[in-house]
């Protein structure tokens, strides 16, 4: 009588619980960029309460696909505005595929979970040493795991304004990405005490760190030297709409049009700032090839004519063709003459299924069923600086900006500052051209160098080496803003320049420390029994 009583109870028990990864999912998703980061602090705690519950490995991995598909739909919904316009696909097809790259774009919460569910033996039954492994699990995956979007849980910070993330500069935003995470288990054990006095002490002393955390961020941003030089750059955005672009990348026409556009739109900040260093147009702004004997063709020479006429140095975003004859995604610099200066640097780090398709070169058959993805030639990767006018720049386009270890190739290079071109215009106006704005100008503070950033439709803006972000531009107007940048010439390199992967090894050495607690408690477990 008792168990046929109980079971109704048991199941909706077993079934509440599956509340607990959704609500994660919904705190994740709500304090990511453009959200303020309220519940990153304690996000992962409801789906790490469901893990602890579990006796088998399918309900764990089942709460971490929930967590990460609710909060990525939440966070990243910009997916199906993407699909829409870049493919070219009608809205229901757009919103499956938002469901799928829901599902799997986001795995390593599943992953993190597999793990920890092998490796929770070694807890020996103690709880607060399985979530230290569910913690540590997490970060790592986070870390690691290969995302389409590689974002993280630092960049909120950010976003938000908060000076903790000053401490990039020595732990990188990665470094606070892991130290959320981790975070969470001292709100878990917050949380589970919160009757106690323990746990009410143990929240005070978070509020206390964490306030300290945001007191010491305040004094890195003031301790930070004085520039000794300056520059000042006009940033251009011409709002080409991806109509004329597709015609244009096409061989359909539009060449003319979007050049003069260009020459429109900086005549119209020249108005306003006639004595700039430089200006810079977008990632492949320049509606036709550069380098080589394309510097010869007649849409070159409107161009050399045009900044020779000004005398204004120019950055810009154009396509190149390397010794294999592939296209290449470039940044050029061309002098005040018209004359284009080599080296120019290619794009290195290509967006998958946008500018080329994994496997295509085993199985040339995807290239035709998947005709409408780009394949471009690879650049050389942070090798060389764009110099002109005696300014050492990094070169970056678009998606590289969301690697630090591509932006510390270039500080390690010597770049005085760092000149970033994107294309945002396929993710519309919420959500991605914030997030990805600073994922890019995270890199800065990273390395204490200002970036340049200008895009097509927005944002455009520039980020000084300690973290203030100048005046965005306006979305989808054609729009110049001169923008003045003071800067190091011979800037040093950073704590986290020089100890790249210190983070991820304490967090591996802080992995082992708690398997080797749980063997010693395991054989003391043995002894006693």
């Amino acid at each position: 009588m008792t168990s046929i009583s109980t079971a109704p109870a048991d199941r909706a028990r077993n079934l509440s619980e599956w509340w607990l990864p959704v609500l994660s999912g919904l705190f994740i998703g709500t304090s990511y960029i453009p959200f303020p980061p309220w519940a990153s602090l304690f996000g992962f705690v409801p789906l790490w309460l469901f893990w602890q519950r579990q006796t088998a490995l399918k309900p764990v991995v089942y709460g971490g696909v929930l967590t990460s598909t609710v909060y990525t739909l939440i966070g990243f919904n910009w997916v199906t505005y993407t699909l829409h316009e870049f493919a070219q696909v009608n809205w229901l097809v757009a919103g499956i595929g938002m469901l799928i790259f829901a599902m799997f774009g986001h795995v390593f919460a599943p992953l993190a979970g597999i793990a920890w569910f092998g490796l929770r033996r070694f807890a020996a039954g103690r709880a607060g040493l399985s979530y230290g492994l569910m913690a540590l699990t997490t970060a790592l995956a986070e870390l690691y795991v290969p995302m389409l979007f590689k974002w993280n849980f630092g960049y909120s910070w950010y976003g938000a304004g908060l000076p903790v993330y000053q401490w990039a500069e020595f732990v990188g935003f990665a470094g606070l990405s892991m130290l959320t995470i981790l975070a969470n288990l001292w709100l878990l054990f917050v949380w589970q005490r919160r009757r106690q006095w323990t746990g009410k002490l143990a929240l005070l002393g978070f509020l206390l760190v964490f306030a300290s955390a945001n007191g010491g961020g305040l004094w890195l941003k003031q301790r930070l030297p004085e520039p000794d030089a300056a520059l000042d750059a006009l940033l251009v955005q011409a709002n080409i709409d991806n109509g004329q672009k597709r015609a244009m990348e096409g061989g359909k026409g539009y060449r003319a049009e979007i050049l003069t556009e260009y020459f429109r739109a900086t005549d119209l900040g020249l108005e306003k700032s006639p004595n700039v260093h430089f200006a810079m147009w977008s990632e492949t702004a320049f509606p036709s090839l550069l380098g080589g004997e394309f510097n010869q063709s007649p849409y070159a020479a409107l161009l050399s004519e045009y900044l020779r006429n000004r005398q204004l140095p120019l950055l810009t975003g154009a396509y190149g063709r390397d010794r294999n004859g592939d296209i290449t995604n470039s940044l050029f610099a061309v002098d005040q003459t018209g004359k284009v200066l080599e080296p120019h640097y290619s794009k290195t780090i290509l967006l998958a299924l946008g500018e080329y398709l994994p496997g295509a070169e085993t199985f040339p058959w995807l290239k035709k069923l998947l005709p409408m993805v780009g394949q471009f030639g690879r650049g050389p990767g942070p090798t060389v600086l764009l110099e002109m006018n005696g300014f050492k720049m990094g070169p970056q386009v678009c998606y590289e900006s969301l690697f630090p270890e591509f932006s510390k190739g270039l500080a390690d290079l010597g770049a005085q500052f760092i000149v970033n071109v994107t294309n945002d215009s396929w993710y519309g106006t919420w959500q991605e051209p914030y997030q990805h704005l600073y994922m890019t100008l995270a890199r800065g503070i990273e390395f204490r160098r200002p970036v340049l950033r200008v895009t097509n439709t927005g944002i455009s803006t520039v980020s000084l080496a300690n973290g203030d972000v100048l005046p965005f531009s306006p979305f989808h107007t054609r729009w110049a803003e001169a923008y003045h940048v003071p800067f190091l010439a011979e800037p040093p390199a950073t704590f986290y320049q020089t100890h790249f992967y210190l983070m991820p090894g304490l967090l591996w050495a802080g992995l082992l420390g708690l398997l080797a607690a749980g063997v010693l408690l395991n054989k003391r477990k043995c002894r006693e029994t």
